[in-house]
């Protein structure tokens, strides 16, 4: 019987930033498209509010936002805005 699943270890983002809360807003970025992922990740992208590459949304820093963010983390680029 074939192998059916292979570990790719060398498969998506080499290391992530802290998730650390800040205070204010966080700038949110698509650096890439959402098109050949699953169904789930291109919802948590439309319910974060981008709608396409290269969208940009600033948003309050909260845990959920974060969680959002965490699961479509290698699709995003995510940083704190200066006020």
């Amino acid at each position: 019987m074939p192998r059916t699943f292979v570990w790719h270890p060398g498969k998506g983002p080499a290391k992530t930033e802290a998730n650390t809360l800040t205070k204010g807003d966080v700038r949110i970025e698509q650096v890439r498209s959402g098109i050949g992922h699953p169904a789930r990740m291109r919802a948590t992208l439309k319910a974060i509010g981008l709608r396409h590459h290269q969208d940009v949304v600033v948003k309050p820093d909260s845990s959920s936002l974060r969680g959002a963010i965490k699961r479509v983390r290698h699709l995003v680029k995510v940083t704190p805005v200066k006020e």
